[in-house]
């Protein structure tokens, strides 16, 4: 199926999705140390601010940035180290980079500072536990990701028992926190829904869940997969984080068939690449009649 058409406003953005337009690539920057895939590898604000030009130039369309890593078993980060880790950041994307910037949060100082720093999405894994944010985003007028989760942040729940009908209680749950974020003053154009792969869910819980994505239209809102290195992913393969890229591309296929509006993704050059070739042989972006290959490009450098 195609993605539905939505329209998203973000502060003074407005982003058609879905309908004629092709899927919308979310790169990954993480501006904390602990992250589960990539903690520790790009330390340090040049460091992230390289990495956000890279996966733009590789093919992103926005870049999350997250000052606290979603990994359990640690405490939360403090407000004002998080703000720290974040705002500068996004002021250098968003404005040397002219990039739109989401930032991964669910403290609302911290989104604030953000969005005061050029954030026009608050990407919030907590299910909207803090009504506040909700606030914040009506204020301002940001987008607000509103995600399934059973759990506070950073608390690890794996219970196979858990859900009776897991595709069935997580759109229930969206749709409750869609109305709360209304009621708080969010317009409906300023949300998108998210399942929350991972989060409160066993690998085998998340695959029924995803198995059955196309429902998540019922919602009425633009559909984001974070589904990059996934640990349902590790557990069908039998892969480590970093060696998980053919199974998110394969998650990344599901996606699109099932209409999904934003893919949230490590690996941004790798997503591009299997879009582009998607898009050509389905008929969505026809090639053009003189396309061929650079003849440099034929034949691997020799080594010697």
């Amino acid at each position: 199926m195609s993605a539905p058409a939505h329209r998203l406003h973000a502060v003074d953005r407005v982003l058609e999705l879905g309908g004629a337009g092709g899927p919308v690539i979310m790169g990954i920057v993480n501006a904390s140390p602990d992250s589960f895939s990539d903690g520790g590898r790009h330390a340090g604000r040049d460091a992230q601010l390289r990495l956000a030009r890279e996966l733009l130039d590789a093919g992103a369309d926005i870049v999350d940035v997250g000052g606290e890593s979603a990994s359990t078993g640690r405490p939360p980060v403090e407000v004002d180290v998080e703000i720290e880790r974040v705002a500068p950041l996004v002021r250098a994307i968003a404005g040397e980079l002219g990039a739109l910037v989401s930032v991964d949060t669910y403290k609302p100082a911290v989104a604030r500072a953000a969005i005061a720093a050029g954030a026009k999405i608050v990407n919030d894994v907590s299910g909207l536990r803090d009504p506040q944010l909700a606030e914040v985003c009506a204020q301002t007028g940001a987008a607000l990701v509103v995600m399934h989760t059973s759990a506070v942040p950073r608390q690890r729940l794996q219970d196979p028992d858990l859900y009776h009908d897991v595709v069935g209680e997580v759109i229930a749950f969206l749709r409750q926190r869609i109305a709360l974020a209304e009621s708080l003053g969010v317009q409906r154009e300023q949300l998108i829904v998210d399942p929350g792969p991972d989060f409160a869910k066993t690998p085998a819980q998340t695959v029924a869940l995803l198995a059955e994505l196309g429902r998540l239209h019922e919602l009425g809102r633009p559909l984001l997969m974070a589904i990059s290195r996934k640990d349902f992913i590790g557990a069908l393969t039998g892969r480590p984080p970093r060696e998980r890229l053919p199974g998110t591309l394969a998650a990344l296929a599901h996606g699109v068939a099932h209409g999904a509006h934003i893919f949230r993704l490590h690996d941004v050059a790798a997503a591009a690449d299997y879009l582009a070739v998607r898009a050509a042989l389905c008929g969505a972006v026809p090639p053009s009649r003189d396309l061929a290959l650079a003849e440099e490009m034929r034949h691997e450098p020799s080594s010697r």
